[in-house]
Parts: C-alpha cells; sequence; structure tokens
C-alpha cells in the first residue's frame, strides 16, 4: 500500500496572533507527519502573543521560537487540503484559495480581555489551547482513508 501524503491544513484567524498559532504548533506536534500545518490572519497583528510562546514551549514542549504573525495572503496561490477558521471573523471573511478545500469552522473564544489581572489571562490562554488541543485530537484521530476526500483528486472534479 502507497504511503498517504501530507494533508496541508492552513488555520485561520482575523490577528494570527493566538488561536490560529496554537493550532499550528499543536497540529505539527500532535499529527505526528500526517498533517502539514500553516497559520494566517485576514489582519495580522504582526506579533505572536507571548504567552503563546510560553504555553507551547513549557505546557506542551513545543519549540515554537519560530512562530510569526502572517498575512493569509502568503497562501494565496497555495494548494491546501483543509483550512480551519478559528473565529467567526476569519469565517466570515475567508478569502477564496485554490483547488476548494474542505473548510471548517472551530469559533474558539478569544482569550484576549484587557480587563483580567496576568495571571487570569494566563489562565485563559492555557484553556483556548486545551479546546484547540482537544479538537486537534479528534480531527487526527481520523484514519487518513477517511481523509483522503480532502487530496488532489477529489477537488478536481468539483464545478
Amino acid at each position: 500500500m502507497a504511503a498517504n501524503p501530507m494533508q496541508q491544513v492552513l488555520f485561520l484567524s482575523t490577528g494570527n496572533a493566538v488561536r490560529s498559532i496554537f493550532a499550528e504548533y499543536l497540529l505539527k506536534k500532535i499529527g505526528m507527519g500526517r498533517f502539514k500545518a500553516f497559520s494566517a490572519g485576514s489582519q495580522p497583528t504582526g506579533v505572536v502573543h507571548p504567552y503563546v510562546i510560553q504555553i507551547l514551549e513549557n505546557h506542551y514542549k513545543i519549540d515554537a521560537h519560530e512562530a510569526r504573525s502572517k498575512s493569509w495572503d502568503e497562501f494565496r496561490n497555495a494548494q491546501m487540503d483543509m483550512i480551519i477558521t478559528v473565529c467567526d471573523r476569519a469565517r466570515e471573511s475567508c478569502a477564496l484559495f485554490p483547488g476548494q478545500p474542505e473548510i471548517a469552522n472551530w469559533n474558539i473564544p478569544n482569550p484576549y480581555d484587557d480587563t483580567r489581572s496576568n495571571v487570569d489571562l494566563f489562565i485563559k490562554f492555557k484553556e483556548v489551547a486545551q479546546q484547540i488541543q482537544t479538537r486537534i485530537q479528534l480531527l487526527c484521530s481520523f484514519p487518513a482513508e477517511k481523509l483522503t476526500h480532502l487530496r488532489t483528486e477529489p477537488r478536481t472534479r468539483r464545478k
């Protein structure tokens, strides 16, 4: 049996500073080579929130020093198998991508709130990371053959 190619997954958010970064790095780790993960934003902040890096490195043991906030324009011509928006604002303004990839919306709440103390805010960031981790684990629980409809061949049949 031939090896299954990696699924290309793009996580989209508005700022690409928290949720989509968590999703990108958690899928890279949990997906164990089955997925190639990316993240981007419709209006990127240009900065990854420091709590994201801290949680990925300390809680998940993921080296996230290369994480960066970037525009979805970088991926406009890329062939993705799946696009997952992690917030409603990104879903509502989701750009068109070549190949008609599957699109899903997870709508994870934004953890950032200026009125919280630093301790409360850090806890909220960890909760968001855990919500995303659960969804990533569910995605990864599907056998590769169940994800074959996301590959290039079916996309060519769509009109």
